[in-house]
């Protein structure tokens, strides 16, 4: 499915679910947050080598499929979050592409420092 289509989908369920109607964008960015420390506990999970692992809810669940839900769930906010601030998620990404495409830096302890 195309980005456009996917982005259409995102923002007729967030429509659908009051979120467009009810949320700001500071609720909207809790949410983000949440779910990015869902997909931390599956990416420690990953890194424990761990098939499944008992989630922060008490679940028991299987880790790939955590990271796959974890970062789809992040892009969805994000989307939505876009939707709020009356902005082109393409648009976003772009932006930033061509900002960092040029970006001088090092990768330290296994992050990428900038440099400044």
């Amino acid at each position: 499915m195309e980005f456009k289509q996917l982005n259409n989908r995102i923002v007729k369920w967030a429509k659908d679910k009051g979120i467009l109607e009810k949320a700001t964008p500071l609720t909207q960015l809790d949410k983000t947050i949440e779910e990015v420390l869902e997909l931390r506990e599956a990416l420690v999970a990953q890194n424990n080598n761990l098939e499944y692992y008992v989630n922060s809810k008490g679940v028991r669940v299987n880790t790939r499929e955590q990271i796959i839900d974890g970062i789809g769930d992040i892009d969805v906010t994000m989307k939505i979050q876009s939707k709020m601030q009356n902005l082109d998620s393409l648009v976003c990404l772009e932006s930033v592409l061509d900002i960092i495409e040029s970006r001088s830096g090092r990768m330290v302890d296994g992050k990428f420092k900038k440099d400044f």
